[in-house]
């Protein structure tokens, strides 16, 4: 069950496919191996204020937060990291050519302990 999360500036809405994005981040998921197609979940939450640096109008950034379910290597975690900052570099690399960008990740691993979950969307990927 990867959950990856994006905040992102709202500024960045006239220039990002934002849905095209959390497609190519999910497709990333499911290729990395780990993943059956029916747990990834990307969402992306837009930020309608922030501050960032000396607060130029264009700076800009995206964060994205993955939360896995443990039990995977940390050569396994980072290999996914790596994976998914490499897609979402390569579909954002004219900001790159800027300075007012910022593109962050983190990945987690989710307490299994204190994780509740109730899929029905399994079923239909695993017939």
């Amino acid at each position: 069950m990867p959950h990856l999360s994006l905040e992102y500036s709202g500024n960045l809405d006239r220039t990002i496919d934002m849905a095209g994005l959390c497609a190519a981040l999910g497709e990333t998921l499911f290729k990395t191996g780990f993943f059956e197609k029916g747990a990834i979940r990307v969402r992306a939450f837009r930020a309608i204020a922030w501050a960032i640096a000396d607060q130029q109008p264009e700076d800009a950034f995206i964060d994205m937060s993955l939360r896995i379910g443990e039990g995977r290597s940390a050569e396994d975690r980072k290999h996914i990291g790596n994976m998914l900052f490499a897609t979402a570099t390569d579909r954002l690399l004219s900001f790159f050519d800027t300075p007012n960008f910022a593109l962050s990740l983190e990945v987690r691993e989710i307490d299994s302990a204190l994780s509740w979950k109730k899929n029905t969307i399994h079923h239909r990927f695993r017939k």
